[in-house]
């Protein structure tokens, strides 16, 4: 009668193999693998599961083995259906954890040799940190803006949670250049403290800050990311609305295109809320060429593109282009429709 496939599939897909996928959408995957594969056709002299994986016409046991060790020993992302790039993030993943834990097993402790020493390294980088620190917020500018305005609400929201973040960074580096005076005593008690002299001396972020703040790869981008966040926070103010949004450097991107929402809702009195919806226009202009606001809803840039190429000529989705992880999107026009 000969082989029943539906057998060697659910042996294969579900018991052998299937048996060690923790993952549901993996065992499907595997399942379509096997129905796919699997079948009468596979005996056929031009099948192969993808080029240079062919099944081997041997006589002896010893020949199957021999064809086995030829086989690359590493496989490229192509033969699981993958793009090329998804092998630059595997490898760069992996090169991080090896760093980390490398940076991690240092010793902490300051050394004897003639060099600088980690508390001086530390103490000069907590002194340039606090000279470009940002002041606090003058919030009586907000009230002269209109309290009430969904955008102003909005910001005045983002700028508590900046200016505790200000506060926290500036409290600590206080703190850490008194600890590494001796003014105050850096026991084992003041965790933050120890923690941030580790972190800020291998350029990583110390976690009192991260808690009340964003992720970053360095210390570095992060303290940029914030001086940068505050000038788009500084500008609002002082300026007025910014003709053109950096959405990925608010805490809530989310809280302000629902501002947005609020404000089109306003200016149409015959609008309901929950019948506004978002639309989003690609567009082909760059921030820098965005030379006034649009009349209705925002324009924001900021937004990357992972897994996917960007055509700017026709405005399409793209495949990725090899060796280029990350792809930046053009000016996005957001604005609210009725959608009842």
């Amino acid at each position: 009668q000969g082989i029943s496939w539906n057998t060697v599939r659910y042996m294969i897909g579900e018991v052998q193999y299937g048996g060690r996928v923790t993952d549901d959408y993996d065992k499907r995957l595997l399942n379509c693998f096997a129905r796919v594969w699997f079948n009468e056709s596979m005996f056929d002299s031009a099948f192969c599961f993808y080029t240079g994986y062919k099944i081997p016409v041997c006589k002896t046991l010893e020949q199957y083995f021999d064809y086995i060790q030829l086989l690359p020993a590493i496989d490229s992302p192509e033969v699981f259906g993958l793009h090329p790039n998804a092998d630059i993030t595997y490898q760069r993943n992996t090169s991080a954890d090896v760093l980390d834990t490398i940076t991690n097993i240092q010793p902490k402790e300051s050394g004897g040799g003639s060099g600088e020493t980690r508390e001086s390294v530390v103490y000069r980088l907590a002194e340039d940190m606090l000279e470009k620190l940002p002041p606090d917020y003058v919030k009586a500018r907000l009230v002269k803006m209109g309290a009430l305005n969904s955008m102003n609400i909005f910001l005045r929201q983002e700028i508590d949670r900046m200016q505790k973040v200000i506060t926290v960074v500036r409290t600590s580096l206080n703190d850490l250049k008194l600890a590494i005076e001796g003014t105050i005593v850096m026991s084992e008690a003041s965790e933050n403290l120890r923690d941030a002299l580790d972190n800020m001396y291998d350029a990583r972020i110390p976690q009192v800050w991260r808690r009340v703040s964003w992720d970053s790869s360095t210390l570095g981008f992060w303290f940029t990311d914030l001086l940068e966040r505050n000038e788009q926070l500084s500008t609002w103010i002082f300026q007025g609305r910014p003709k053109v949004f950096w959405i990925t450097g608010f805490f809530n991107p989310q809280g302000f295109l629902t501002a947005m929402k609020q404000e089109a809702t306003r200016a149409h009195k015959d609008w309901a809320l929950d019948k506004v919806a978002i639309h989003n226009d690609v567009l082909k202009l760059t921030r820098e060429e965005i030379t006034s606001s649009p009349s209705e809803g925002v324009y924001i840039y900021g937004l990357y593109l992972e897994g996917a190429g960007w055509d700017k000529r026709r405005s399409i989705l793209v495949e990725s282009t090899p060796k280029i992880l990350f792809v930046q999107l053009p000016v996005l026009h957001m604005f609210a429709v009725d959608s009842s």
